[in-house]
């Protein structure tokens, strides 16, 4: 059922831990902590010609504002009051006939929708779209997608390398991995700006079955998730890993799943009824309870999770959960004398 916007909830100094998954919020915490991280970034962006993106897209695309586009304009309005921005990010209609939304940029992030998403989604379909990019924007994701877009090429540059080429695609596949994590984030706030669980679900139904969603199940689709968790043997399981090894964004099934996953945890129904973190609290996260936080989260889906691959290494040993709290300490101590040694040649 559709949210009447005299009730959707708004979501004074809201800070973006609120929605952030847990192995995102552990990364992006401990990057934020790093001075100097910032420049080498910036460094990064005038690389990729950061500025010759955004005037392409001036050129090429329709920007939305009151005149054109003025339903999307409203939509993000609504999206910029609802999580409570300092900024409204600019945005971008592009004709592609593709569905698809992206959010680019790092001193000025943008986002950009095409005309083969608006054709797709209805209105409060493509609210939760909006919210997710707003999302991303607001988060700081566009920065270290950055890294990896220029990590990618560098990967692609020096693949042939036996060494160099193996040390730069694991840390491109790391980044993808924390990559997946963020499209998680974003659509956790896009739900939280559409305030529509239907509406939110559909969007992954028509990503994955295109528009017809007259012939398609809410129930059935989310169970395709639990047969695609517990399906086959072994073998399976290392081939799903396989799947998703080159991939920026989990799959669409699996999206929808881990949605309802937080709803069912109580963090979405808490947020609504005022119980979130707030910005002027950011300075005072720690990257050591972030890190506990993430290993929580990891622990508690692999002891719930009916994937082969994952049931059998829980059968050879029940002490993963503290293997990775171990792990993550490790990480903690490791950005923490980073940061330290970053800082004292400021």
């Amino acid at each position: 059922m559709t949210t009447p916007d005299r009730l959707r909830r708004e979501f004074p100094g809201i800070s973006t831990r609120a929605w952030e998954h847990p192995a995102d919020r552990t990364a992006l915490v401990g990057l934020r902590q790093l001075s100097g991280f910032d420049t080498l970034l910036r460094t990064l962006s005038g690389l990729l010609q950061e500025r010759q993106h955004r005037l392409m897209y001036l050129a090429t695309a329709v920007r939305v504002d009151e005149r054109q586009f003025k339903n999307v304009h409203q939509l993000r309005e609504d999206a910029v009051k609802i999580l409570d921005a300092q900024r409204t990010p600019e945005m971008f209609v592009l004709q592609q006939p593709e569905a698809n939304a992206f959010t680019i940029g790092m001193d000025r992030p943008f986002i950009v929708l095409t005309t083969g998403l608006l054709d797709l989604l209805d209105p409060e379909e493509l609210r939760f779209v909006v919210g997710h990019e707003l999302g991303h924007a607001l988060s700081g994701h566009a920065v270290y997608r950055t890294m990896l877009m220029h990590l990618m090429r560098i990967a692609d540059s020096i693949g042939w390398m036996p060494v160099g080429g193996w040390a730069v695609r694991a840390i491109v596949a790391a980044l993808m991995e924390w990559s997946r994590k963020s499209e998680l984030s974003g659509d956790r706030a896009g739900l939280l700006v559409g305030q529509d669980v239907e509406a939110s679900v559909r969007v992954h139904m028509k990503l994955a079955g295109g528009s017809r969603v007259d012939q398609m199940s809410h129930a059935a689709f989310l169970a395709q998730a639990d047969d695609y968790d517990r399906a086959g043997d072994l073998r399976d399981g290392v081939l799903k890993l396989l799947n998703l090894e080159l991939q920026t964004h989990p799959f669409s099934v699996l999206r929808a799943a881990e949605l309802r996953r937080w709803i069912a945890s109580g963090d979405y129904d808490r947020i609504l009824d005022g119980q979130y973190p707030r910005r002027d609290q950011d300075k005072n996260a720690r990257i050591s309870e972030e890190i506990k936080h993430a290993a929580r989260s990891y622990r508690q889906n692999f002891e719930q999770s009916e994937d082969p691959l994952i049931r059998t290494v829980r059968n050879l040993g029940r002490d993963f959960g503290e293997t990775v709290g171990t792990v993550g300490q490790e990480v903690s101590e490791t950005l923490s004398k980073l940061g330290k040694r970053i800082r004292g040649s400021d």
